[in-house]
């Protein structure tokens, strides 16, 4: 989906009508009806009701539930994707059983009326809050957080209606099921992923904190400069070689940060060798960026990085292992190195890569990839495996790995 396909959402919310929001456009696993919160009808209620057959729920901004004095159910927390459920409510007054439509959209739109308060509200009641994550998708890329993030991109305000389609056996509709639901009843479908483009394309997400000067053994003098991620705070860093100019495409290495291999020079791993080979190769060019980024282990983090070489020695292989774990075989995003690059005033690169999935990811958050450049580097026994698997499993680029090739 491009992003100008969001324009048919926005309308449609700004409208007063329902959308689809689903997790993955090209094999959704499951979907929500959304509407607006200030914009919810009887009719939509009924709706969901009758067509969708789940829940109907109110995505809220934990600020609105603080106003609302909603409190959380205690919940298992222990995964991100846990949904943070409120104590169900109803409006105090203009309703009878509650559990009506006409009601049930009363209660929502009395709760996204910025006025209300506690004494508007009593619980438990006929609508079930969902706190959202204050960073929206950017946070938490979740059903909950894109509804949210449309109806403020709508111009409206950031609450909504929502409610899980279901099949006709009572599991959560899916694929073709889903998308024909939508096609049936005329709605616009937007992927949770494509909220999390546009506002990576859209919003400056990343602040610049300091430069300094850097000289690397690696190769010269560089101009260090420090960002941090204003949803998670995360820091990053842009390491920059040469005088950029905009009509180019430099040199760019986008690194995930590898503590292991960047500093403990790990042999599992080729990780530090192509850092070292991009700063070399940048420095022979005169100009280029390296963008490393605090996403340790493929995004999944330094504990989870160790439990995964202890699965390793256990003889998973690092793709494996990192399922196993419960977690996606490559969790990096590449979203804030796109910013970062933006911030440095570069709109197209000469890429550093051997792994496909940058090139993608750049690209789809408005970085345009004028070049792959090939980045191997010599394999050895202790990671010869390791890079078999990247290339088999993961689609990684290589040209060999009989002695000439290298990972990404």
């Amino acid at each position: 989906m491009e992003e100008s396909n969001l324009d048919p959402a926005l309308t449609a919310l700004r409208e007063g009508k329902m959308i689809l929001v689903v997790d993955d456009l090209n094999q959704p696993t499951a979907g929500d009806l959304c509407v607006a919160a200030e914009m919810v009808l009887d009719d939509h209620v009924s709706f969901m009701a009758v067509h969708a057959k789940g829940l109907v729920c109110m995505p809220l901004l934990p600020a609105s539930m603080e106003r609302l004095g909603i409190p959380l159910i205690a919940a298992d927390r222990s995964t991100d994707a846990a949904i943070a459920y409120g104590t169900s409510f109803e409006a105090r007054r203009g309703v009878t059983t509650g559990i009506s439509a006409a009601d049930r959209a009363a209660t929502i739109r009395v709760a996204v009326d910025a006025r209300s308060n506690s004494a508007d509200i009593v619980m438990p009641g006929h609508v079930l809050p969902i706190q959202a994550a204050e960073g929206g998708v950017l946070e938490k890329p979740g059903p909950t957080e894109a509804a949210i993030d449309l109806a403020r991109l709508a111009s409206l305000r950031p609450a909504a209606a929502t409610c899980a389609v279901l099949d006709e056996a009572g599991e959560l509709a899916a694929g073709d099921t889903l998308l024909g639901f939508a096609e049936t009843h005329g709605l616009p479908v937007v992927a949770v992923g494509d909220v999390v483009a546009h506002r990576l394309r859209h919003e400056l997400l990343v602040e610049r904190l300091e430069e300094s000067n850097l000289e690397s053994s690696f190769g010269g003098t560089y101009r260090a400069v420090a960002y941090r991620n204003k949803i998670d705070d995360t820091e990053h860093l842009a390491v920059v070689r040469g005088s950029l100019q905009a009509d180019r495409a430099p040199l760019v290495r986008v690194h995930s940060q590898c503590l292991t291999g960047d500093v403990l020079g790990s042999r599992r791993c080729d990780c530090g060798e192509q850092l070292e080979a991009a700063m070399h190769r940048i420095d022979e060019a005169g100009e280029g960026v390296v963008v490393y980024l605090h996403q340790e282990g493929r995004g999944i983090g330094l504990a989870n990085k160790i439990r995964a070489y202890a699965l390793q020695d256990q003889g998973r292989d690092t793709v494996e292992a990192n399922l196993e774990l419960g977690f996606r075989e490559d969790a990096r995003d590449y979203g804030i190195s796109a910013q970062i690059l933006r911030d440095l005033g570069i709109r197209s690169v000469r890429l550093l890569t051997n792994n496909e999935r940058k090139i993608k990811g750049l690209s789809q958050h408005g970085i345009d990839v004028a070049e792959r450049v090939a980045l191997e580097v010599d394999p050895h026994d202790g990671n010869i495996e390791y890079l078999r698997t990247k290339k088999r499993k993961l689609g990684h680029l290589l040209t060999g790995l009989s002695g000439e090739g290298g990972g990404d």
